[in-house]
C-alpha cells in the first residue's frame, strides 16, 4: 500500500513541511535564480532542508520541483533539463525520507507553469499537459510516492496536471488551490467549486495552500469540507501576512505559536493533512507537531 494511504488510514493528523524557497533563501539562493537547479548543484542543501523538517517532525516533505515545467525553466534557458532536475529533486527527499526513522512520504512538487490559458493567454490544455508528463515523469523516476500539485489558480490547469501526471504514472494525486483574492482564487475559484470540479477526478485529497494568512486559508478548508463531508482535506497556510522590511526582505510575522494555533484550529474543521507555506520553517512545523501531539 502506498505510504500516504496508510497514514490517511490511521485516522490521525498527518504533519506535512514549512516553506521551501524561504529556506532557499536562507541557504543562499539568490533573487531570480532557478531553485530547481540546486537539486543538482547543490543536493546537499536540499537535503539539509528536507532533513530539517523530518527532524521536526514532518511526515511528507515536498521536493524542490515548484518551477520544474518547461514552461518555468525557460526562463532560464534550462527547458531541457526538465527530467534531470526533477529526478534528481525525489532522489534528493528519498534519500531523507529513507533514513527517517518514521515514515515520511515523498511528494513530487507540482507547480503552475506561469502562462495563462486561452483565450485569454496562449496556453493550451495539451501543451500543459505534456508539460506536467514531463516533469511528473522525472518526478517518479526519482522515487516520489505521490504527486503534489499546488497553488493552482485556474480550474483548467489542474486538470491538465492531472492529465498530464495519468500519462506516466498512478501514483496518487494530491492538488491544493491558494484562495487569496477574497475568498476566492486569482481566476474566480472558489472553494466550492474546485470540490464540484474535482468530484469526478482522479485524486486522493485536495485543498488549500498559500493565500494571504491562516485565517482566510481556515475559511476556504471550512468551505470544502461543507462542499463534501467525506473528501480528505490539506491546509498549507503561509506563517502569517508577508512584509517589506528594511533592505528590501521579505518577512512573515506568524510565529511558531501562531502557527501551532492554526494547526489545531484546521484539525478541528476537518483537515487531515496540515503544514505550512510561504514564511514557514523548521521552528513553526516543530511547534505545530507538538500541538498536534506528533
Amino acid at each position: 500500500m502506498n505510504p500516504l494511504v496508510e497514514l490517511i488510514k490511521s485516522g490521525q493528523p498527518i504533519l506535512l513541511d514549512g516553506a521551501m524557497g524561504t529556506m532557499l533563501f536562507d541557504a543562499g539562493l539568490e533573487q531570480g535564480d532557478p531553485p530547481d537547479e540546486w537539486n543538482v548543484r547543490y543536493p546537499e542543501r536540499i537535503k539539509a532542508i528536507h532533513q530539517a523538517y523530518v527532524d521536526a517532525g514532518s511526515q511528507l516533505i515536498l521536493t524542490n520541483s515548484f518551477g520544474g515545467t518547461s514552461f518555468r525553466l525557460e526562463m532560464h534557458n534550462l527547458q531541457d533539463r526538465v527530467h534531470e532536475f526533477n529526478k534528481a529533486a525525489a532522489e534528493n527527499a528519498r534519500a531523507v525520507a529513507d533514513a527517517a526513522p518514521h515514515t515520511v512520504v515523498v511528494a513530487g512538487d507540482i507547480g503552475p507553469t506561469g502562462q495563462l490559458f486561452e483565450p485569454m493567454g496562449l496556453l493550451t490544455f495539451e501543451d500543459a499537459k505534456a508539460a506536467f508528463a514531463d516533469q511528473a515523469r522525472g518526478l517518479a523516476d526519482g522515487g516520489a510516492d505521490v504527486f503534489w500539485i499546488e497553488t493552482m489558480s485556474d480550474l483548467n490547469e489542474v486538470k491538465a496536471a492531472i492529465a498530464g501526471i495519468r500519462e506516466v504514472s498512478d501514483l496518487p494525486i494530491i492538488a491544493t488551490m491558494s484562495f487569496d483574492t477574497h475568498g476566492h482564487t486569482m481566476m474566480g475559484v472558489s472553494p466550492a467549486k474546485f470540490i464540484e470540479a474535482l468530484g469526478e477526478q482522479d485524486v486522493l485529497a485536495v485543498g488549500a495552500n498559500c493565500g494571504t494568512g491562516s485565517d482566510e486559508l481556515i475559511k476556504a478548508v471550512e468551505a470544502m469540507r461543507k462542499a463534501n463531508p467525506d473528501i480528505v482535506l490539506v491546509a498549507k497556510g503561509n506563517a502569517g501576512i508577508p512584509h517589506v522590511v528594511k533592505g528590501g526582505d521579505i518577512v512573515y510575522d506568524g510565529s511558531p505559536e501562531v502557527m501551532a494555533d492554526y494547526a489545531l484550529n484546521v484539525h478541528e474543521i476537518g483537515a487531515s493533512l496540515i503544514g505550512g507555506c510561504c514564511g514557514s520553517t523548521p521552528k513553526h512545523i516543530k511547534a505545530m507537531a507538538e500541538a498536534l501531539g506528533k
